[in-house]
This record gives C-alpha cells, structure tokens and sequence, in this order.
C-alpha cells in the first residue's frame, strides 16, 4: 500500500499526437505505454463519502487493480489530496464485496492513459470520451516547471476531476450524465 500527498493538474490538447509530441520534445521519458483504464467510483447509499469530498476508486487496466481513496482536495492552485492506494487481486470482485458491504457504484468512467517521465514529475496523456488531457503529478515546483516546459502556465491548469469535466462537458452539449464511456463499449 502508497500513502501519499498526491498534487496534480491538468492541461488540456487538442490530441494524443500534439500532447506526446511536446511532452518527447521536452525530454520526457516514456515509462508505461497506451492501456484502457477503466474505473468505478463508490460511496454509502447517503453520499457519505460525496458529502466529505472524497473518493472511492476501484481501477482495472492490464490485468491490474488498484483499491483508492483519496481525501478532500485542499485549497491550493495544484490539488493536493491524501491518496491511500493498494494492488488488489480482483478488482470486480472487490466492488462486488463492497457493495455487499452497502457501497454503491455511483459513477464509471474510461480513458487510455500512457505515461512518461521528466526528473520527479509524472506526466499522463489520457484519451478520455470528453478529449485529450495532460496530467502532470509532482511536487508545486515540479509541476509548474513541467507545464512552462509543455508550453503551458497556471491560467491553463485545471483541477476539476474527470467526473466534473464530464458533466460540463454534458451540459454543453445538452445531454444527460450518465457513466463517462468510450461509445463503442
């Protein structure tokens, strides 16, 4: 089991090709290739764990799952939040105990994530259905000179989840929210 502080942003590309090329371009080495994440988020059938600005995350990708909890974002321009995560054997399985256990699955969503790095920081390019997004993970330092390095500033960071760019994304659209899946699944 990782327990960290986890800080991170976002940054927004056009595509997959445009965000590899610069994240190549700055030096980045490639560390884990292109793979379909695919994530369940739970909670207590009162939104105990909404209510506190937390999540519970189970992750299946490559035959790999991983059990998360993250705490409340703290205030701050690169959204630092406690992350306690652990390998876990099956992750179906594990959401089928939890809601044995009264957890719901509330909210599904897919990317394909590829990841390089550069000095400390993580850098993520992640194909998600509502576009291309860059996430950059690290220390405050890390993250800002990685993102200058993308070309990119603090007025270009975003700090909202997948979940949150989803739904602005559905209510620009006109349509309801439902789970944040690639159509063809």
């Amino acid at each position: 089991m990782t327990a960290t502080l986890e800080r991170e942003v976002k940054l927004r590309f056009d595509d997959p090709d445009s965000a590899r090329a610069v994240i190549l371009g700055a030096g980045a080495t490639p560390i884990r290739g292109r793979r379909l994440q695919e994530d369940c988020l739970l909670d207590t059938p009162d939104d105990e764990l909404r209510r506190r600005r937390c999540v519970l995350r189970v992750r299946v990708e490559s035959g790999k799952s991983l059990l998360t909890f993250k705490g409340p974002v703290q205030p701050s321009l690169m959204k630092p939040r406690e992350e306690l995560e652990t390998i876990v054997g099956d992750g179906s399985l594990v959401v089928r105990i939890l809601e044995e256990l009264g957890f719901r699955v509330w909210f599904r969503y897919q990317k394909y994530r590829e990841e390089y790095a550069l000095g400390d920081v993580l850098i993520a390019v992640d194909e998600t259905p509502v576009g291309t997004f860059v996430e950059i993970e690290g220390d405050d330092r890390g993250i800002a000179e990685t993102a200058e390095v993308l070309g990119r500033g603090p007025a270009d960071y975003l700090v909202d989840s997948y979940r949150r760019l989803y739904m602005v994304d559905c209510e620009a659209r006109g349509i309801a929210v439902a789970d944040m899946l690639f159509e063809d699944d």
